[in-house]
């Protein structure tokens, strides 16, 4: 592996286009070294590139390039509880989390992958229930602090706002005439950027475009920090 990145190139899009039509083990394990050299070794190589500049934004946030145990989703789905038994999943994804989380319910910043749902950005996707509930808890105590982040010119340039799936109704112990209470009901936090194509991810000016969406989340990844008790 090369801890150089140069982009995601044509080949690595080509490993997922061939998966999606032959989403078997034994397709996989005819092409593990394919995968190895083409999908692993760039987003190696695209965390590596990621690390330092996301230790000027936060130092809490790590940017980990090893395959196992670092930052890189595993390309292996869980099929266990599911009805869709394809065993792995047709896209690659890496989430820098906070060094005090454990598991992808943490907050962190976040980039996915797959051809036509190119994703980048942060906040924290259903968090359990204490951290979720201090999040809320923290909107209602910070009401101001939260209106400048869902007003912030560059996290709405960037984004067009903050989302996540919420309730229908008033989440318990609120008010259901607190402000922000459409936000309050979210069950998740991010604010995230889709591109349609892959062009901008094929050299290595891909990274500063993703920093640039890690710096306009910023704001957010420090709210929910503070929220769930930890440094920003």
């Amino acid at each position: 592996m090369t801890d150089q990145f140069s982009g995601f190139n044509t080949e690595f899009w080509a490993f997922f286009n061939d998966l999606r039509q032959n989403n078997n083990r034994e397709w996989f394990a005819n092409n593990k070294t394919r995968y190895q050299d083409k999908v692993v070794a760039p987003v190696s190589a695209f965390i590596s590139a990621i690390a330092p500049k996301l230790r000027e934004i936060s130092p809490h946030y790590n940017a980990d390039p090893r395959p196992n145990k670092g930052s890189m989703f595993r390309i292996y789905r869980d099929v266990r509880f599911s009805k869709d038994k394809r065993p792995y999943k047709e896209h690659a994804a890496a989430q820098f989390r906070h060094r005090m989380g454990k598991d992808a319910h943490a907050p962190g910043f976040y980039v996915h992958l797959e051809a036509d749902n190119i994703r980048y950005g942060g906040g924290i996707w259903a968090p359990p229930s204490d951290a979720l509930k201090n999040i809320r808890t923290h909107i209602v105590d910070k009401p101001g602090k939260w209106q400048d982040i869902i007003e912030d010119k560059a996290l709405v340039n960037q984004f067009g706002g903050i989302r996540g799936d919420s309730l229908k109704r008033t989440p318990r112990d609120f008010d259901p005439d607190s402000h922000h209470m459409d936000d309050i009901k979210r069950k998740s936090f991010f604010a995230m950027k889709v591109l349609n194509d892959t062009d901008m991810t094929g050299t290595a000016a891909f990274v500063d475009e993703v920093i640039s969406t890690f710096e306009a989340a910023a704001p957010l990844m420090h709210f929910i920090s503070d929220a769930v008790n930890v440094e920003f």
